[in-house]
């Protein structure tokens, strides 16, 4: 072992004669934060992006637990940036890059204590320090979630990293006065963290490790437990912001976690949900989830821990191949970082045993501790043969970013450790011969090249469009049902962050199990509260209208708080205006489905009805009969169709679903309206659950042609829209680089 390492002959003084290479620490941040700003996503993004940007923005609730800390803090810093003129959706987009850009830069000084004790040569450890900042931050993972805020969990891996930072600090110093204080903060960080989310409080069995070994009796006094007990009670109260916010009825209010004292909002907060204040309770313990406990696996450990696998080989070389599955091409990468972190877990146990233990405690709850913990269900596409309720509805990659970054720390110190190895066994002085072996660390090089074409969101329009296109829709004042996350969460970004289209009520079905939201949206669409619509941002598209005299539904709110799912002991029909529905005896019509009936037939005289897709909620209802496709939407019609259908309307042939389209309207939306950037002409779609997005808009453009045929419209228009087809169906197929295109002509 000798030959490829020599242990230092200094003690652990060594680490407290100079203070730690903060400017460097820096340095490194700004790297990172240089990158994913220059990777950026311009405006918003699918999933949860849209939903955080604009609760951010209002300083509303998200979905639970509601994340006032993550809510707070990026307003405030969207505010510092307003002076800059970037728009909301960069401000709070840079707020991830800089919280994890922060990570980088204290892992970076973690790294450079493990070197330090290696190399015995500052600026030699500084340098070295430097491959694993890089290969932390340019993680596959890691660097797609920090170009958007997307989630809140770069503000976790930040304060993972500076509690790390803080053990480190309380290992070397702790014996000087006042270094408590490094303690402290740790756990004001990891309880103020939690009203984030938890996945910031994951050090805490390494800390607690750590304390065990280094100076425990420096704690075990009444002074310090007195003080940590109070930083640990101030950090957990922030989670008072939640109901003080809902109290104040903001548009986005999830949960409504208002509470009738302050006692019990206080027994909430402090037990975590486990009592009190029942709205604060349910949205603090997430109860709307039903997560069953670890030990009920929702799918086999194995299975889990392939899936982790399947997202630890995507982190070091996701561009060697487009599949999500394990590539052969992926293989060598895969195993040479897996190795370095194993290297780098071993160059901290040679360096300082005490350190080893605080690094080697938190990989183990990063990697085996979270799959346990998390106790995902099969993975979306690592068992795309299984029935969609057996897997998740989507790749959980993101929930491992601390992971991967914290990997990427260890895989540098690994690298550098084989950098200083092998300069051992050059011939020649210090300098000269780690300068020969220095291209070693050109390994750290690989996930920056190899992953950014999959990483980048630089240009990426597609969400912000996709909700613009959605909305101009929609008629004045029109009530539009949403099916989930990707269909709704970006209309909230565009109404409430670019206020565009906020006459129209947005209604999310499977928020209408729940009791507060339908009493939400009978009060937001009250006269005194319905915001009106704005004719000039689309002049000549809709004519204008009266705004409506009555809420959505006028059914009082304590006898809809009592519907239940029920099932038909008889047909039951269903009157609306102009047409009626029946439903046989035996069907179950759900509590959404009954609200959803109640809010059509009272708002039909004085609002459109839009469904964003004829499944979903509308065929649910047995209304696709008298659904006409409006573009992107599906409009309601309360006629028949077939014998009295609108001016301008066709309908389709049977080859392409025989569906209804007003193809005037169509057309004009089309043609005018619409904007699809990064919807029509992108390289690589990354995320492959969210190309039903760009495949809708392949479905509409064949519809069209196939309508524009029928009418006898020009034949250049009838091939612009295959064409458009075409190009919709690549992007739909993972993009340009990605699909094999199939002949639609």
């Amino acid at each position: 072992m000798s030959l490829f390492f020599q242990a230092p002959e200094v003690g652990e003084d060594l680490h407290k004669m100079e203070r730690p290479p903060y400017l460097w620490g820096v340095a490194a941040a700004l790297g990172a934060f240089l990158l994913y700003a220059l990777t950026l996503a311009p405006t918003t993004a699918f999933w949860d992006a849209s939903e955080y940007i604009a609760t951010a923005h209002t300083l509303g609730i998200p979905h639970p637990p509601g994340n006032p800390f993550f809510i707070v803090l990026a307003k405030v810093w969207s505010l510092l940036l307003a002076p800059t003129g970037l728009s909301v959706a960069v401000r709070i987009n840079l707020f991830a890059a800089a919280t994890s850009a922060a990570a980088t830069g204290f892992f970076y000084l973690i790294a450079h204590r493990v070197l330090w004790g290696i190399f015995l040569d500052r600026r030699l450890a500084q340098v070295a320090a430097l491959a694993s900042s890089l290969i932390g931050a340019t993680a596959f993972t890691v660097w797609n979630q920090s170009n958007v805020n997307e989630k809140v969990y770069t503000l976790s891996v930040m304060i993972i990293a500076i509690v790390s930072w803080l053990a480190v600090l309380w290992h070397d110093r702790g014996e000087e006065p006042g270094t408590e204080r490094y303690i402290l903060w740790a756990l004001f960080l990891l309880a103020i963290g939690s009203a984030s989310h938890m996945m910031s409080v994951l050090p805490a069995p390494a800390l607690g490790v750590l304390l065990l070994l280094s100076r425990p009796y420096r704690l075990l006094t009444v002074g310090f437990i007195s003080r940590a007990t109070l930083v640990i009670a101030l950090g957990i109260s922030f989670n008072f912001v939640l109901p003080i916010r809902a109290e104040l009825d903001p548009v986005i209010n999830e949960g409504d976690p208002t509470c009738v004292s302050v006692g019990q909002a206080a027994a909430a907060v402090f037990s975590q949900g486990r009592v009190g204040c029942p709205a604060l309770s349910s949205a603090l313990s997430r109860e709307q989830y039903q997560t069953p406990p670890v030990w009920q696996r929702k799918a086999p450990f194995t299975a889990q821990m392939a899936t982790f696998m399947q997202y630890f080989e995507w982190q070091w070389a996701r561009g060697l191949d487009a599949s999500e599955l394990p590539a052969p091409r992926r293989f060598l990468p895969t195993v040479l970082f897996l190795a370095l972190g194993f290297v780098g877990l071993y160059a901290a146990w040679v360096s300082d045993r005490t350190l080893f233990a605080y690094l080697a405690v938190l990989a183990g709850t990063l990697t085996v501790g979270l799959v346990v913990y998390l106790n995902f269900r099969h993975g979306y596409s690592l068992h795309a043969d299984l029935d969609q309720v057996q897997r998740e509805v989507r790749e959980r990659d993101y929930f491992y970013i601390a992971t991967f970054s914290y990997w990427g720390c260890l895989a540098g110190i690994g690298l550098a450790w084989l950098w200083n190895a092998a300069s051992r066994r050059i011939n020649g002085g210090p300098a000269l011969h780690h300068l020969k072996t220095a291209p070693i660390l050109l390994l750290a090089l690989l996930p920056l090249m190899l992953n950014w074409p999959w990483a980048t969101r630089s240009g990426d329009y597609a969400a912000r469009d996709w909700a613009y296109d959605l909305l101009m829709s929609v008629e004045p004042y029109g009530v539009l049902f949403t099916n989930g996350d990707n269909d709704t969460f970006p209309l909230w970004y565009l109404q409430e962050v670019e206020e565009v289209r906020q006459d129209v009520t947005v209604i999310v079905g499977q928020y209408l199990f729940t009791t507060w939201y339908p009493r939400q949206l009978q009060e937001l669409t009250l006269p005194g509260r319905q915001r009106p619509y704005d004719a000039a941002l689309a002049p000549n598209l809709y004519e204008d209208r009266a705004a409506p005299t009555t809420s959505l539904t006028t059914i009082d709110p304590d006898v809809l708080e009592q519907v239940s799912s029920v099932q038909l002991p008889d047909d039951v029909t269903v009157s609306f205006p102009k047409l009626a529905v029946t439903y046989p005896s035996g069907m179950v019509l759900d509590r959404s489905e009954q609200i959803a009936l109640r809010i059509i037939n009272d708002s039909a005289l004085e609002r459109p009805i839009y469904f964003s897709s004829a499944g979903g909620m509308m065929s649910r209802l047995g209304l696709e009969r008298w659904g006409v496709r409006h573009g992107l939407t599906t409009k309601l019609e309360m006629r028949n169709l077939e014998t009295d259908p609108h001016e301008g309307m066709i309908r389709g042939s049977p080859e392409y679903g025989s569906v209804w389209l007003d193809l005037e309207k169509s057309l004009k939306l089309y043609d005018e309206i619409y904007e699809y950037r990064g919807l029509r002409d992108r390289a690589i779609w990354a995320d492959r659950s969210t190309t039903m997005m760009p495949y809708q808009y392949y479905v509409m453009a064949l519809q069209l042609s196939d309508a524009a045929q029928l009418d006898g419209r020009s034949p250049e228009l009838v091939q612009r829209l295959r064409d458009d087809a075409r190009a919709f169906q690549e992007v739909a197929g993972g993009g340009q680089r990605v699909a094999s295109t199939v002949d639609i002509s």
